[in-house]
């Protein structure tokens, strides 16, 4: 059985919080790509038992962070949500799951099989 995907919207899912993200985009990613590295071995209980493959989108002033272990970061060539959709679809049927609040970027990922999780699924 192939290892479940787990893709972050990392715009999205920085932006669910009024924490002053906005004045460091790239700071801010860096944080919630760092709280995610222990997902791969360690799962979403109950939703997502571990194993699990981490993918972090990243776009705009967040381009630039880089992945660390446990975590691959994209970085979009343009918009995050397209390159979202474009990991789903060629992800095929394994078990794919999506974190955004986006409503538009969830209609497109579950068109296409994915499940969709909110950003407090990920950060309580």
């Amino acid at each position: 059985m192939d290892t479940p995907l787990l893709i972050v919207d990392a715009a999205n899912v920085v932006g669910s919080r009024p924490d002053g993200w906005w004045r460091d985009r790239a700071g801010a990613t860096a944080r919630l790509r760092d709280t995610l590295a222990p997902v791969g071995g360690q799962g979403v209980p109950p939703d997502l038992p571990p194993p699990v493959e981490v993918v972090l989108v990243v776009e705009g002033a967040a381009r630039h962070v880089p992945g660390i272990d446990g975590v691959r970061v994209v970085a979009a060539p343009g918009s995050g949500d397209d390159a979202v959709v474009e990991l789903v679809a060629e992800a095929g049927d394994r078990r794919r799951l999506v974190v955004t609040a986006d409503r538009a970027l969830r209609e497109r990922v579950t068109g296409l099989g994915a499940e969709v999780y909110g950003p407090r699924w990920l950060r309580p």
